[in-house]
Parts: structure tokens; sequence; C-alpha cells
């Protein structure tokens, strides 16, 4: 198993796929471009040659704390899930911000997904508020 860094384009194209499954909406030239964003971070967990999933990440300030890692994505491929690469991604995550001198790892989730929280909560991870939005 091994986790890296997608930099390439054909990488970045090769996680679309499994970044789709979360954001089902999405144009696949659209999540291209916005994986591609210098400030934006994907990683991909490998088991052998096959992508099992990804995390994306943006490192930035904020009001309440000083510098945090925001998680926009942690996605496993549907039929990978349960066997440890969501975990993994994010235990990767959590160091590689420790080494950019992050106070915390935080992300946004729908109020409805129970699970989803249950397992960051598993994960010693707070609900701190609440994010707010208006469309426009």
């Amino acid at each position: 198993m091994e986790i890296r860094e997608l930099d390439a384009e054909r990488e970045r194209r090769d996680a679309v796929p499994i970044l789709r499954q979360l954001w089902s909406d999405a144009d696949p030239e659209e999540i291209v471009a916005w994986t591609g964003a210098d400030e934006y971070h994907l990683f991909g967990r490998f088991d052998g040659e096959d992508l099992a999933g990804v995390a994306g990440v943006q490192l930035g300030n904020h009001l309440h704390h000083a510098r945090i890692a925001w998680l926009y994505d942690l996605v496993v491929d549907d039929p990978r899930r349960g066997e440890g690469h969501g975990t993994a991604l994010l235990e990767h995550v959590e160091a590689w911000a420790a080494e950019r001198n992050c106070e915390y790892v935080a992300l946004a989730s729908p109020l409805d997904e129970g699970a989803v929280h249950e397992y960051y909560e598993s994960r010693e991870y707070e609900k701190w508020g609440y994010v707010i939005e208006k469309e426009l």
C-alpha cells in the first residue's frame, strides 16, 4: 500500500471516477481543473497499481484557527470501502498537515450524513460549529 500526491494531470484524471462518487454533479473537466489548482493537494491511496481512494486538502488561515488543513474530499472507491483506505488517507493528511505547522484538520459535512459524522468523531474530530451558507 502506498499514498502519494497526485500531481500530474493524468493522475488527477485517473482520480475523477472516485471523486465523482462524492461530487456526482460535477463535470469531469471541472474536477480536473480544481484538483490542479496551486493551493490544492490531492493524495491517492494505491493498492499495487489500483487507486483505492483519494483525499484533497488545502492549507489556509482562518479566523478561529491560525493555520488549518481543510479537507475538501475524502473518498474511497465504493467497492473498496471498509478496507482501511480512508483511515490511512486521513492519517496521512493529518501527518502532512502537522509537518506544515497546521493546528487542525477541518472539514464540512452535510447535516444528514450521520455515519460520516460518527466516523470522524471516532477519529477524535470534534463538531466545532456550523457551516452556514446562502446560494447566490
